[in-house]
């Protein structure tokens, strides 16, 4: 061993105080003092337990140091061996204080550690590509070489965001990994970055900023072409190489077991892809985990020591097919998908079946009608009543209606049953088409995703529409509205003034619209979120003539 490992697990006075500000600055939210006490009792159980040290681990390519830290299980083992990749963020490996300490106590071998141009590791970020695959088996090579204790036979992988990705790839590639736990994880690197026809710019930016620029000629390339939305076949294989479902036929072969999680409103990573990626895997050791809320929101606090019910699931999961225990009572793995309904109720648990689609609705038309004599909005209706066309021009800035006003911290305060309010009665119907059913007698929810099928003309040659249903209350909200899901669609025509007939997948979701509500959908041209086509002073025109536009709902009763 080159690195001196201290007699105990410890964190110093001054390293206690930085988690402590550091919970606190990560939660904005007055929870942070109650997870760093809950961490701090977890450092206690754990000295005279096992050992913690800050590791340097060479990489697959020479020159190239992996930085991390593990913690140890006293004891000649074997120990169960569980590998953490590194978050996308500033922190790296450090992200995960609260999940290693935890995996400790359970008995695990736990090394977290951050990829290639990330944190202080060294080297150029290949962003997941097969220099951060062969460092994943470098890891593993390293940890055998020096640990004699650890047990080659159970290894398994663990990550949120990019370190989920990269452990199902990693695992795709390695057949020492036993098992996957992937939270906030992406499936299709492509679709999340080009939704329908458009880029995300936002998910773009945000990986160029975590890395601080930090990057291989290739991935700057890549990146660029995508900012500049020039979408070649060289891009198109950088992201296939790079994606999990590329792989799904070894992952699935193997059996390897996969533990999926994904949020309803999540703004970086494309759900609908890793659902296509949960429903192709062909073994029963699978489960998936649809929350409320954004990108990592649900799984923070038990990275930080709390408790978390991604986290205690992935611990459940890693004891059942790493370190081989039983499950008890509660863990029934036939019921593999696991999912919370909107709006948030905190005391609620998850609503548990055995396959997607015994999950989801069937889809129930509710067609786009013209708008009654005397208003601007158009209305939805089971029946198309009334044929016509609705316009509206392109605006220059984005309407009120967008994804989120902010990526990640939106959602975690959606978590907390605090959901953005949107005024959509501002929103000029000069720069966008509006359609509401009326308000529902009794309740209804929505499980699966919507189709918005538009028969649209533009003036332009290419516009990007943006689709947006919300929960619209009329009552006590004084005509603000709750997102339900969304969804950008570019159009490119031959030429001005001809009519294309387009069908726009919305993101999933599972939400209750309570009585008294309606639904509202609302289509624009602009959002922060996506790279659009459309010129400012473009005429939309959508037509609902003979019921040619419609929204398909997977609707029942609540």
């Amino acid at each position: 061993m080159s690195t001196e490992i201290a007699s105990v697990f410890e964190f110093s006075p001054e390293a206690q105080l930085q988690l402590q500000e550091l919970v606190a600055e990560f939660m904005q939210l007055g929870t942070g003092s109650l997870v760093a006490s809950e961490a701090t009792d977890a450092i206690r159980q754990l000295q005279g337990l096992a050992t913690f040290a800050p590791v340097k681990i060479p990489g697959a390519d020479e020159g190239v140091i992996l930085d991390g830290g593990i913690i140890v299980p006293l004891g000649a083992g074997p120990h169960p061996v569980v590998i953490l990749p590194a978050p996308l963020a500033p922190t790296g490996w450090m992200s995960y204080p609260g999940m290693l300490i935890q995996l400790g106590l359970r008995g695990y071998i736990a090394l977290a550690y951050s990829e290639r141009g990330l944190g202080n590791t060294e080297g150029l970020a290949d962003v997941a590509g097969p220099r951060d695959r062969a460092d994943g088996s470098a890891v593993i090579d390293w940890v055998l070489a020096n640990y004699p204790q650890a047990d080659p036979t159970r290894i398994g992988f663990a990550g949120s965001s990019f370190g989920a990705g990269q452990s199902l790839l990693i695992a795709a590639h390695d057949p020492r990994v036993k098992a996957v736990c992937a939270q906030s994880a992406w499936a299709d690197l492509f679709l999340s970055l080009y939704e329908n026809e458009t880029p995300h710019i936002q998910a773009v930016d945000q990986l160029a900023m975590l890395f601080q620029d930090r990057f291989t000629e290739e991935a700057r390339r890549i990146l660029t072409d995508f900012k500049n939305n020039n979408i070649t076949d060289e891009v198109r294989a950088f992201c296939r190489e790079r994606s999990p479902m590329t792989y799904l036929a070894d992952l699935s072969t193997r059996e390897i077991p996969i533990f999926l999680g994904t949020y309803w409103h999540e703004t970086v990573f494309s759900v609908p892809a890793v659902v296509e990626f949960f429903n192709g895997l062909t073994h029963p050791k699978k489960r998936l985990l649809v929350q409320i809320g954004d990108h990592g929101g649900g799984e923070a606090v038990g990275f930080l020591g709390g408790f978390s019910r991604p986290t205690a699931m992935t611990y459940k999961w890693l004891d059942r097919f790493v370190k081989g225990t039983e499950p008890d009572a509660s863990d029934d793995l036939a019921l593999s998908v696991h999912a919370e309904s909107m709006p948030m109720n905190l005391l609620e648990k998850p609503q548990q079946v055995s396959s997607w689609g015994s999950y989801v609705q069937p889809a129930v038309r509710y067609y786009l009608n013209a708008p009654d004599s005397g208003s601007q909005d158009g209305t939805l209706s089971p029946e198309p009543v009334r044929g016509g066309a609705q316009e509206f021009v392109v605006s220059e800035v984005s309407t009120s209606a967008f994804v989120a006003p902010v990526m990640i911290k939106t959602g975690m305060m959606e978590r907390l049953g605090k959901p953005h309010l949107y005024p959509t009665f501002e929103i000029s119907r000069g720069h966008a088409a509006v359609w509401s059913t009326q308000p529902f007698t009794t309740a209804r929810r929505i499980i699966g995703s919507p189709t918005l099928h538009l028969v649209v003309t533009s003036s332009t040659p290419s516009v990007t529409l943006m689709a947006y249903l919300f929960d619209l209350d009329l009552q006590t909200n004084i005509n603000m509205a709750r997102i339900i899901t969304s969804a950008p669609f570019t159009v490119h025509h031959q030429g001005p003034e001809q009519t294309t007939t387009i069908a726009i997948p919305l993101q999933p979701a599972d939400y209750r619209v309570p009585a008294g509500h309606q639904l509202q959908l609302i289509v624009d041209a602009k959002d922060r979120f996506f790279l659009d086509a459309s010129i400012p002073g473009t005429k939309v025109t959508v037509s609902t003539v003979n019921g040619g536009s419609y929204l398909a709902i997977p609707i029942k009763g609540a």
